[in-house]
């Protein structure tokens, strides 16, 4: 789940990050150009960033920012979406969030992090986030389809996931290194008539997109429900509650418009989701049993 606000925030960043490297790498990147062929020159680019390795899962990803960059442009985002969204009053709920908010950091492996967790009064929203930097932003329109403590660790443990997997600064090493890839065929197009050059620019975005962006998307999704469902297990909270979680969420998305096509979206369709859950969940049963609970 991605919060609107998220995604403007992360947009934003990728324009600043580009235009950055563009200035720093533009006129090495246009000799490089001359003297090769995109495909010599692409693995160059990603040579520039620092292979890393999610956790859990130990699927290597592409980071070009540091964990420091990230996590200055969390608290100052979360700093600007506190001002412009007033806090939920309701005690009780306010108290729940903050129950389980800390058993999920206390398991969550999230170096540095200043955990704060803010209930939101938006009762029409139901979604959540989780910024660099441990900060967790939960709006009231997800409460009635949490239910449960359960069912509000589901959804702290997955937005945490994508904290401690780095998701968002690999989406923006990988907008990057689109970016810059077509910057090199824009160069390598220069004597191709316009029209031209125009079709082989358009499939590359689209071809970049529908084939790198929207999968990576999918996959970090299915990932954070992979590493969020063994941090509420290891919390002390009862696993297949997740599976309950996102059949009532599956249920509430065709209420508010029906499913979406997965091949063009970033969130895995819910029986994909509900199917890698159970396969996991013998893992995550026994992560609970060893934390204690029956």
């Amino acid at each position: 789940m991605h919060v609107s606000d998220v995604r403007r925030f992360y947009r934003g960043r990728l324009r600043t990050t580009l235009l950055f490297f563009a200035r720093q790498f533009h006129r090495p990147w246009r000799r490089l150009a001359r003297a090769m062929r995109l495909s010599a020159a692409l693995p160059l680019v990603a040579m520039l960033g620092a292979c890393a390795t999610v956790p859990e899962t130990g699927r290597s990803q592409l980071l070009l920012i540091s964990p420091e960059q990230e996590f200055q442009l969390g608290l100052s985002e979360f700093s600007r979406l506190k001002q412009a969204t007033p806090p939920s009053r309701d005690a009780v709920q306010n108290a729940m969030l903050q129950r389980v908010g800390q058993r999920i950091a206390a398991v969550a492996p999230l170096p540095n992090a200043r955990w704060e967790f803010v209930l939101f009064d938006k009762a029409g929203t139901a979604n959540a986030f989780c910024l660099p930097g441990g900060k967790v932003g939960v709006y009231t329109g997800m409460l009635p389809i949490t239910q449960n403590e359960a069912g509000l660790a589901t959804v702290i443990g997955h937005e945490v996931a994508h904290a401690v997997a780095r998701h968002g600064a690999e989406r923006i090493s990988e907008g990057l290194l689109v970016q810059l890839g077509g910057e090199l065929l824009e160069q390598a197009l220069q004597t191709r008539p316009g029209a031209t050059q125009q079709l082989i620019l358009g499939a590359y975005g689209i071809g970049a997109d529908a084939g790198i962006m929207l999968p990576h998307s999918r996959q970090q999704e299915l990932e954070a429900d992979h590493l969020g469902l063994l941090y509420m297990a290891r919390a002390g909270y009862y696993p297949r509650e997740a599976v309950a979680f996102w059949q009532r969420f599956s249920a509430y998305a065709r209420q508010q418009g029906g499913r979406r096509i997965e091949f063009l979206s970033t969130h895995p369709l819910d029986d994909t989701r509900i199917a890698r859950l159970n396969a996991l969940m013998p893992r995550a049963l026994a992560e609970y049993r060893a934390a204690g609970g029956r």
